[in-house]
């Protein structure tokens, strides 16, 4: 063959749809050791799959990825969530965007993006295969050219010009053993999108409780993050949480993932500006009971949960209430500390940080460094997004990179 194309998700179908539609006249392969294809791209968003995101300035898109900004900023310029839109629209998938960004099929179905890539993929005349798990590499000189053996788990072997590995993310380090072989330094998988476990949670009877604003801090750390913040009975959840566990996740995995964070239920708020409110609050309604009546929009159980935890006395007034008790409402609104300990895998984001040193990879082509003729796309490379689009969006684009250089 000419190329092969080891990995059937979203890079590995970008990448041989792209050097195939480039060179229609190369051999082009697709080895997927499952029996599915595309498999994380059904499941991603809900069944809906969250294709990219809404912005269009490559330096801003950039941003949105703890591993790997720098290297993919010039990588978007080339092809970034626009030319994706673009992609799919000129192949009869509209995408559309929702409030928050995040860009779906406008069918709201993640098998529009499958059908599209596999039409897409036959069409341009790849050949696809499942059931064909590649157990090694092995380069060849002969003559001043360089090619490569694949050896299958089924005994057989393929020669192959050029490769594109677009494996995935791996949870094992041992999974990246057959590309530390071919001389590659992997930099150590860990997770990235979870949720925070806090076992004596004094909210955990709250669940289902989201705010639309919130910010966590971690103690100690520069790490924060704002957005939704969702209660759930196992601790918390949300955009806020996971996009955080995203920045930190190699910190969480060095603290065995026990640390303290700090949940500021209002993030527009400073201390002084807070207890200005609350005096004003006090004095227009003296009567009022302070833990049935929630202020600052917040939801009432949410209120009455905060207002039980600066032991604020049930039938207790504005007027009555003790200075005591006003300073641990300020508390628990600003900084209210919550033990995690454990984190629970999120629904269907499934995404490790690390893989493949970038230092190693021409970000501009995807090529190896270290081993010409060999390429990479997708999880497999040190990089990830934060939830919305992100990591669908490097994969499209360091598959298009790979593909056009292996073209």
């Amino acid at each position: 063959m000419d190329i092969v194309v080891i990995g059937g998700g979203a890079a590995g179908f970008f990448g041989a749809i792209t050097s195939a539609e480039a060179n229609p006249q190369a051999k082009v392969l697709l080895l997927e050791k499952t029996t599915k294809l595309l498999s994380k791209v059904r499941v991603s968003g809900g069944g809906r799959c969250n294709v990219t995101h809404h912005c269009f300035v490559p330096t801003v898109f950039a941003q949105f990825y703890p591993r790997g900004a720098k290297q993919l900023k010039e990588a978007f310029k080339v092809f970034g969530a626009r030319e994706t839109v673009d992609w799919f629209a000129r192949r009869g998938v509209k995408l559309k965007a929702e409030a928050d960004g995040r860009m779906f099929p406008v069918t709201d179905s993640s098998e529009t993006i499958v059908d599209c890539l596999l039409q897409q993929a036959r069409k341009a005349g790849v050949q696809i295969r499942t059931g064909a798990a590649v157990e090694s590499i092995k380069p060849v000189q002969e003559a001043g050219q360089t090619y490569f053996i694949l050896q299958l788990g089924s005994g057989e072997s393929i020669k192959a010009d050029k490769v594109l590995v677009s494996t995935g993310g791996n949870p094992k380090s041992q999974g990246y053993d057959w590309l530390r072989q071919l001389g590659h330094t992997i930099q150590e998988p860990v997770p990235s999108l979870f949720t925070f476990n806090v076992p004596s949670s004094p909210l955990k009877d709250l669940q289902g409780v989201a705010v639309p604003h919130a910010r966590v801090r971690i103690a100690g750390q520069k790490l924060e993050y704002e957005g939704p913040l969702l209660i759930t009975h196992w601790g918390y959840s949300g955009p806020a949480v996971l996009k955080l566990s995203a920045w930190g996740a190699r910190h969480f995995y060095e603290q065995q993932y026990t640390f303290t964070a700090l949940i500021q239920w209002l993030p527009e708020h400073t201390e002084e500006r807070l207890r200005e409110e609350l005096q004003q609050f006090r004095q227009a309604h003296p009567k009022k009971n302070v833990a049935t009546n929630p202020l600052f929009g917040l939801p009432q159980r949410l209120w009455q949960g905060l207002t039980r935890l600066a032991e604020v006395p049930e039938q207790v007034r504005w007027a009555e209430l003790p200075a005591k008790s006003t300073n641990k409402l300020v508390e628990a609104l600003l900084r209210m500390p919550v033990a995690v300990n454990g984190k629970t895998t999120f629904k269907e984001e499934f995404v490790t940080c690390g893989g493949v040193d970038l230092m190693e990879v021409n970000m501009k082509t995807m090529e190896s460094r270290v081993q010409p003729g060999l390429y990479f796309a997708g999880e497999v490379l040190d990089v990830d997004g934060i939830t919305g689009g992100f990591n669908f969006q490097a994969a499209w684009t360091t598959g298009y990179l790979a593909g056009i250089a292996m073209a």
